[in-house]
């Protein structure tokens, strides 16, 4: 994970580097092919939104503090349009590739401090995205929302897990049928794996 709070703690941010605030839908970037950027969230949500030729809606990927995105992680070779929009009120860091991996001056200590964790960035990014991928290689619809409940226990320690945002957008996220997927949670629910707790909050109750 990013350190955060080391780089807001960093009143003066390198000349390179950009640090901008977002308003909830608002957004962030879209990717454009050999526009090496590069985006740091330092607070709030955002989503990966694909709109293909139909302006079919798919979320590619979910975005939250100290996660990193851009398209020098993303090469785009369709000719669908992807953008990041932030589904909470956001600010995000934004440099280019070719700046970070050059220092735009030998004393720059904020510069020096985003060098020395890029490598953990980069491995971060891949293991989310292997991840990301095993979901969506999932054959059923219950064994998707089975793993990524399971994700979201792991990564929060907790066997309560709050999703990221609504039903119909997790129904994107999960690339299935909305309708098919309210029926695959009712029977999660039935067959006492999972509890509503919540608003859009969840209970693993095998844990």
């Amino acid at each position: 994970m990013v350190d955060i709070e080391k780089i807001l703690e960093m009143k003066n941010f390198c000349h390179q580097l950009i640090k901008k605030e977002y308003a909830k839908h608002a957004e962030i970037t879209s990717y454009i092919q050999k526009r090496k950027q590069i985006f740091i969230l330092l607070s709030g949500e955002a989503v990966l939104v694909r709109y293909d030729e139909r302006g079919n809606k798919d979320i590619v990927d979910f975005y939250r503090e100290g996660s990193v995105f851009g398209e020098a992680f993303y090469n785009v070779f369709t000719n669908s349009e992807l953008c990041v929009i932030a589904t909470k009120k956001c600010i995000v860091l934004t440099m280019m590739l070719d700046d970070v991996i050059k220092k735009c001056d030998p004393k720059c200590k904020f510069h020096e401090e985003l060098n020395t964790t890029l490598l953990n960035l980069l491995f971060e990014n891949t293991t989310h995205l292997n991840s990301r991928i095993e979901m969506i290689s999932k054959r059923t619809i219950r064994e998707k929302l089975h793993f990524y409940f399971e994700t979201l226990s792991t990564e929060n320690f907790s066997s309560r897990v709050r999703l990221p945002f609504s039903l119909t957008d997790l129904a994107d996220f999960l690339s299935v049928n909305r309708s098919a997927m309210m029926r695959e949670l009712k029977a999660l629910e039935d067959d006492g794996i999972i509890q509503k707790i919540g608003k859009n909050t969840y209970k693993l109750l095998y844990k």
